[in-house]
């Protein structure tokens, strides 16, 4: 029921507890501080935790964050939830759902594709310091001006309404795969045209390196996973938090087949 409201307009975003319950995010994040890491989790790897637990540090060490009144969201917006066909997928909008819950996490639901409307969303509850956790990828995407060509001021009137707010993004780096180069906020390349905006942003501190990560895990893609999952390729357990792959298993999750991995 909840995803049907958000599917077809009826809300903007549903909330879930760590027992997998509707909250309610008005009374969840009023005058909270809130930090926000949006992904596919299709299924939820060590990446994802490590960028979770690395966020939250830094989070928590800002002098305008109160740790005791910060509220953590995992956030999956209706694009992330749709099929090759375009379609929404309802029971595997719940398995991730139900996997993150397990983990211990609040889940949100959104019909926000830009992050400036999650965050427009999110700024109804609070005047608080703000997070939005994020890898290499999704940072380029959002100085990508195609993204903004509904709006009349274009990628400035989406950056004032994303970045004038109290709000630090946290990227997380990426090792390029061909030329194994660590990319973080220095030298990641956007175009031409928003080179001085985003020296901007950054130069002003609203982009922050994680620089505490964990090495090991920059091989690992929720993409990759999910293929060697659907294929039944060894070795994807190792890749997933404590528990994850169990439950994949035991419920079939993700085109999981024993047969696949009895041959």
């Amino acid at each position: 029921m909840s995803l049907y409201l958000v599917k077809n307009g009826f809300t903007d975003a549903v909330m879930f507890g760590s027992d997998g319950n509707n909250l309610l995010p008005a009374q969840q994040l009023y005058k909270k501080n809130i930090l926000t890491l949006r992904g596919s989790f299709r299924p939820v790897t060590k990446v994802n935790m490590d960028m979770y637990e690395k966020a939250v540090d830094l989070f928590c060490k800002d002098k305008k964050v109160n740790k005791e009144k910060t509220k953590i969201i995992f956030e999956i917006t209706l694009s992330n939830l749709r099929g090759d066909k375009g379609e929404i997928n309802e029971r595997d909008f719940l398995d991730r759902t139900e996997l993150l819950s397990s983990l211990g996490h609040n889940v949100m639901i959104t019909n926000f594709q830009e992050y400036f409307k999650l965050v427009e969303y999110l700024s109804q509850f609070t005047k608080k310091r703000m997070g939005m956790v994020m890898g290499v990828y999704n940072l380029i995407q959002i100085f990508d001006e195609k993204y903004y060509r509904n709006l009349s001021g274009g990628i400035l009137e989406a950056f004032g309404k994303l970045f004038f707010k109290d709000l630090k993004v946290y990227l997380y780096p990426l090792k390029d795969k061909e030329t194994k180069e660590l990319i973080t906020s220095d030298n990641l390349k956007v175009h031409p045209r928003m080179k001085e905006l985003y020296k901007f942003f950054k130069h002003n501190g609203k982009i922050v390196d994680i620089k505490d990560f964990d090495p090991k895990l920059s091989n690992i893609y929720s993409r990759e996973v999910l293929k060697m999952i659907s294929k039944g390729i060894d070795g994807w357990e190792e890749m997933l938090p404590e528990g994850i792959a169990e439950q994949i298993k035991d419920k079939r999750l993700f085109s999981y087949s024993r047969k696949k991995f009895n041959k």
